[in-house]
């Protein structure tokens, strides 16, 4: 492999590497480590999950290596031209408020914003946007080179430097830096590893297979047959793209237009509009879609949309989403040219899929940290997902997490009470995943307090006091608007008349004449023809400064629409919460505990390794009893968990009500169990 090794170096000089340690071995001789440069944080890849991990773990106070192939694919969208989507969107949202990049890219580079899934309720509208790809590159990439702390190198990495475990955490070894394709090393207190497709990575175009990450980039060989001889569980997973059109060859008079949203929705907090003046029109676009021939093979009586994207305002490209396919380049056209538009439509590039080794997410922790190989980080599509949004905000958690495991800080860990991270992340280290791993809103329990609106309130507070990655200004403005929240729900409910005088003052809202008097003006904005700025011409005084920021008007707005789920959801939120809090021993040995637990729950157990009483309850095929039996086991043979700790300040703007209509589950099992009285039978319901 041809290796370009050029540097670019930013804030901090080098700092002078320390006297060799004992014991330290890699796959090969360690020739060459004595002088070798050093870093807290080197994350392996330069796409979305590694340039979030990178920017995260230089933020939280880091010095940072970032090692890719090439500095000029930094930022590349290498499939879709657009970012978010119904469930994506609220990751970008969350990755955001934990300050990541991709949405205040995003907000300067898309030509398309419009917010999916209006006709719901704002808890599952989906901010998506069509992106310009030159654009986002080249912000991204500006972001990167002038990201204190962080330093970038092209480089390939071919294997990993190991020492002795820490003989008080799990392990088999513990990684201290990398070896570089030329045979130079790199040390580490951490390391990431967000390859994405480029483990053993093969392109497949027809019958035709050949070895690359992507199309035109060699295949990180070594790096996979390192992590397989250290004992990972690993598979193999497929996606695809499709093939791109040359625009000035498709008949657009005939398809159906879809116009953007006017005014659009920023991804970002920071972000009061985007850049863009005049949006691009563009044809509809979809959240999630399986390749062209498993479409026709799982539902070939049905017609199948597809809808044609640009990629970019000088671009002449236009990508046909929901066409991805690796049929033979001659049966792609037939397929193109059979579409009502694209009869003279010319390919400039086929379609293709790729082939990529995945290591078994159950294998992590929550903090995103191999359980085989300390300090080793995973993010990204090496985890088994797909997708950017997914892959940003695994890369925003790794390199929170691996920055704060060099600083001897404990883990920051969301978990499915606070966010679609959460929830993300829960699911692939506790349940695993067999094919590539999309997030959807229905993954999620709590979905109406984890809204787009609320992730500010949720995550900025923790990501700057916990975790060290939120900026003082991030920080200020979350405070800004959760005070002006407080106040603007207090100076309505304050402002109360009686029905016949809201009815004077706002015709054009039905208000109910069988509600007691007086009525609030927070009980009018629940109304759906309400909203702040008829509340603010009806009484300018107080409510006319709660309309004038836009922002806060909106928030009000949905404040209101779900403050009376905030008192049903809270104990649901306390009681998962408090399952969570019974950990369980990272050593236990499933096959050895003196514990009523059939073979098949021992396996599963073992299997899983899950870290909570509340993860064993979403492992399927584990019974109410085997919960009741571990937790009896666990409370006689170690010592009690720690408390929960408390509510965040942001609960009260976590409205939402999901798990009400459950039975009862094993978040009973526990808060019985702890009352001492075990001989109760319980009800299992899957989270």
């Amino acid at each position: 492999m041809m290796l370009r090794s050029s540097w670019r170096r930013l804030a901090l000089p080098q700092v002078p590497p320390p006297a060799p340690r004992p014991g330290r071995r890699r796959a090969g001789s360690d020739a060459g480590a004595a002088g070798a440069p050093r870093y807290e944080v080197v994350v392996i890849g330069g796409g979305h999950a590694g340039t979030e991990a990178a920017a995260a773990a230089a933020r939280g106070g880091a010095r940072t290596l970032l090692l890719t192939h090439r500095i000029d694919t930094i930022g590349a969208m290498s499939c879709n031209p657009s970012f978010g989507g119904i469930g994506k969107g609220q990751l970008m949202r969350e990755v955001d408020a934990l300050d990541g990049l991709c949405g205040r890219v995003c907000d300067r580079s898309g030509v398309h914003y419009k917010v999916l899934n209006r006709c719901k309720g704002p808890a599952v509208w989906g901010l998506r946007a069509q992106i310009d790809r030159r654009l986002y590159k080249e912000h991204m990439q500006k972001e990167i080179l002038n990201t204190p702390l962080l330093t970038v190198r092209e480089a390939s990495v071919e294997d990993l430097l190991l020492t002795e475990p820490e003989t008080d955490r799990p392990g088999k070894c513990r990684v201290t830096g990398v070896v570089l394709g030329d045979g130079s090393t790199v040390h580490a207190g951490s390391v990431i590893l967000t390859t994405g497709t480029f483990l053993r990575g093969m392109v497949l175009i027809g019958l035709e297979m050949h070895p690359a990450g992507r199309l035109g980039d060699q295949p990180a060989i070594g790096l996979a047959q390192t992590l397989e001889k250290l004992g990972f569980t690993m598979g193999r997973l497929k996606t695809g793209t499709p093939p791109r059109l040359t625009k000035d060859t498709i008949d657009f008079s005939g398809l159906e237009e879809r116009v953007a949203d006017n005014p659009p929705v920023p991804f970002s907090f920071l972000s009061e509009a985007v850049w863009i003046k005049v949006m691009l029109m563009a044809i509809d676009c979809c959240r999630y879609c399986p390749s062209f021939e498993s479409k026709v093979l799982r539902f070939p009586n049905r017609e199948h949309q597809v809808w044609l994207e640009p990629e970019g305002l000088e671009s002449n490209v236009i990508y046909p989403q929901g066409m991805s396919m690796t049929l033979p380049p001659e049966l792609q056209e037939q397929v193109i040219k059979s579409i009502p538009g694209l009869e003279k439509a010319k390919i400039l590039q086929p379609g293709y899929g790729v082939q990529y080794d995945f290591l078994d997410p159950r294998q992590l922790t929550a903090s995103l940290e191999s359980r085989l190989v300390q300090r080793l980080f995973l993010a990204g599509q090496i985890n088994g997902t797909t997708g950017y949004e997914e892959a940003a905000a695994q890369g925003v958690i790794a390199g929170i997490n691996a920055c704060l495991r060099v600083h001897g800080k404990p883990p920051f860990v969301i978990s499915r009470t606070e966010g679609y991270i959460g929830v993300l992340i829960d699911d692939l280290t506790t349940l695993g995943t067999n094919e590539p791993y999309r997030m959807f809103t229905s993954r999620v329990e709590f979905r109406m307090s984890l809204r787009p609106d609320n992730a500010d309130a949720r995550l900025t507070h923790r990501g700057f006091e916990e975790a060290g990655c939120v900026s003082q200004q991030r920080y200020e403005q979350a405070v800004k608007m959760k005070a002006a929240l407080e106040d603007g729900i207090a100076t309505l409910k304050s402002l109360q008349f009686s029905i016949s005088k809201w009815s004077q003052l706002l015709p054009e809202v039905s208000i109910s004449s069988s509600r007691r008097s007086p009525v609030s003006a927070f009980d009018i904005l629940r109304y759906p023809e309400a909203n702040m700025e008829l509340l603010a011409r009806a009484v300018p005084e107080p409510l006319g400064k709660l309309a004038e920021w836009r922002q806060l008007a909106e928030r009000l707005k949905i404040e209101v629409a779900y403050e009376w789920c905030v008192v049903n959801q809270q104990q649901e939120i306390e009681e998962v919460r408090r399952d969570e809090a019974l950990r369980l021993p990272e050593d236990i040995d499933y096959f050895a505990i003196d514990a009523s637990l059939s073979t098949e729950v021992r396996e599963k157990l073992d299997c899983n390794r899950p870290q909570t009483i509340g993860a064993v309850s979403r492992i399927p095929g584990i019974t109410p009893a085997a919960i009741v039996n571990l937790l009896r086991y666990v409370k006689t043979n170690h010592q009690k968990s720690e408390m929960p700790k408390a509510l965040p300040q942001t609960g009260r703007y976590l409205p939402g009500k999901m798990y009400s209509e459950k039975a009862t589950s094993e978040r009973q099992i526990s808060a019985e169990f702890s009352e001492e009285e075990p001989e109760h039978t319980f009800v299992k319901t899957p989270l």
